[in-house]
């Protein structure tokens, strides 16, 4: 079973910046597609960003595009997501998961197995 421990979140002011890792252990990181997931208060857990298991392939979310990157390193495996340009409506709990397999997921449903959280909070 895969262990997955989110850092970085914190408060930091529109336009700032934040970087936050996701660090694997307990199964070979290098076998897992990644994704991060966030879940502000009374929404729905939703989809931010995905990368296969080479880093080769990413997918975002429409509203993070162009201010969010996300990228692995598997030698050390550890998942990140650079965030640039945060807006207030990106204040949420950051997840990270892993799914099995080759091919990125978009849902949660994809992933079998969740870190814990951290939160990130955007002031305006």
């Amino acid at each position: 079973q895969a262990q997955l421990v989110e850092s970085g979140g914190g408060l930091v002011q529109t336009g700032g910046s934040l970087r936050l890792s996701c660090a694997a252990s307990g199964r070979t990181f290098s076998n897992y597609a990644m994704g991060w997931f966030r879940q502000a208060p009374g929404k729905e857990r939703e989809f931010v960003a995905a990368i296969n298991r080479s880093g080769y392939s990413t997918y975002y979310k429409d509203s993070v595009k162009g201010r969010f990157t996300i990228s692995r390193d598997n030698a050390k495996n550890t998942l990140y997501l650079q965030m640039n340009t945060l807006k207030p409506e990106d204040t949420a709990v950051y997840y990270c998961a892993a799914k099995p397999g080759l091919l990125i997921g978009r849902t949660s449903a994809d992933y079998d197995y969740w870190g814990q959280g951290t939160q990130v909070t955007v002031s305006s």
